[in-house]
Order: C-alpha cells, then sequence, then structure tokens
C-alpha cells in the first residue's frame, strides 16, 4: 500500500469515527443539545480535527443522513429481483415500515428533522439525490405496475407520492407515539394492521 493510499484510509476512518460518535449523541443527548466540541470529546480528537472533516453541525447530519438513505436504497434494490412488480410494491411497504420501526432514530434524520435540508439548501448542489434515488425506485415499481394494467387512469407520479406518504405518515406517527394516545384498541398492532388496509386497497386497483 503506498503513502498516499494510507493516508487515505486513515482520513475515510476518521471521518466515519467522527460520524459514528456524532449519531451516539445525537441519540443520547438529542441533536439540539450535542456540539462540535460534544462530538470532539467524544472521539477523543480536537474541535479543529472535526472541523477538518466537517464544516459544521448540519454537515454531519447530511452525512449520516445520507448512510441512510443508501441503506434503505440498498434493501429497494435487492427487491427488484421479485419480478411481479405488485408483490414487490407490497413488499417495499413492509420493507420501508420495518427499516423505520428498528431505525426509529436513523428515520427521524433522514425524514424529520431538517438540519440534513439545510445543509443541502444552502451548498452549490441543492439536489436532493439521496431522496430522488429512493423515491424512483417505488416510482418504476408503479410505473410497472401500471404496465400490467394496475391503476388505470392515475398519475404516475402522483400516486407514487400519495403511496410514499401514506406508509412515511404510519411511520411518523408510529416513531413519535401518536398511535399510544388515540386509544386504538389494539395500538400495539395497529401498524401493520392499518398497512395491510391499504394492501386490501390497491389489491382492488
Amino acid at each position: 500500500m503506498s503513502t498516499a493510499e494510507r493516508k487515505a484510509r486513515e482520513k475515510e476512518a476518521l471521518k466515519m469515527l467522527i460520524l459514528k460518535g456524532a449519531k451516539k449523541l445525537f441519540l443520547e443527548r438529542g441533536i439540539e443539545q450535542t456540539t462540535i466540541r460534544n462530538i470532539a470529546d467524544e472521539i477523543d480528537y480536537s474541535v479543529g480535527t472535526v472541523y477538518v472533516y466537517f464544516k459544521d453541525k448540519n454537515a454531519i447530519l447530511h452525512d449520516l443522513h445520507s448512510i441512510g438513505f443508501q441503506e434503505l436504497g440498498g434493501y429497494f434494490i435487492e427487491l427488484f429481483a421479485i419480478k411481479d412488480p405488485m408483490e414487490r410494491l407490497k413488499k417495499m411497504g413492509f420493507t420501508y415500515l420495518k427499516f423505520a420501526m428498528e431505525n426509529s432514530e436513523m428515520y427521524d434524520l433522514m425524514f424529520i428533522v431538517k438540519a440534513p435540508m439545510e445543509f443541502i439548501e444552502s451548498s452549490d448542489n441543492q439536489a436532493w439525490n439521496e431522496g430522488a434515488d429512493t423515491f424512483n425506485a417505488l416510482k418504476k415499481t408503479v410505473e410497472e405496475c401500471m404496465n400490467q394494467g394496475h391503476f388505470e387512469g392515475h398519475s404516475l407520479e402522483a400516486l407514487s407520492f400519495m403511496i410514499w406518504s401514506l406508509v412515511h405518515g404510519m411511520c411518523c406517527l408510529e416513531i413519535r407515539q401518536r398511535t399510544k394516545g388515540v386509544k386504538f384498541s389494539n395500538p400495539d398492532t395497529i401498524l401493520s394492521e392499518g398497512y395491510n388496509e391499504y394492501l386490501k386497497i390497491i389489491k382492488k386497483l
């Protein structure tokens, strides 16, 4: 291994260490209560070292946000092994729900916290590539369903957005514990029951 390659690996390892430490503190203390100094102390490096890799806390949040989308996108790519697009669409929703429930803090960061989007808006490239790629996987699946005769009379993009919004809304309500205060007869299963009702609806379309 050359000196340049070794230095590049060391830089990447330190960057990942900063992200790991930041994520730990964000989950323990909350994003607003975590400072760059806290992150530096957590990983036993100077504040200046953190600033070498990230210009501010929003930049750290953005990278964590991107990592979350890469993981979710990887699951979606695997689903394209399912040839029947309607079956893939159903499985895509289950996968999305499972990811959100098993990674609730990361999901919060990906979709609810404003900071990563503020970073994108302040950068030269304002495209939200991670979100676009994930949405396009859903849109492609819905389009294939339409090509097979499903969802006749519906708009591809608007329908795809509606499906995303519906499943996303269910995840948000559950993660933020809004389902616990509505007095559902079965609050512990309302998420899966609600999703199954959605499946019954799209089966008819």
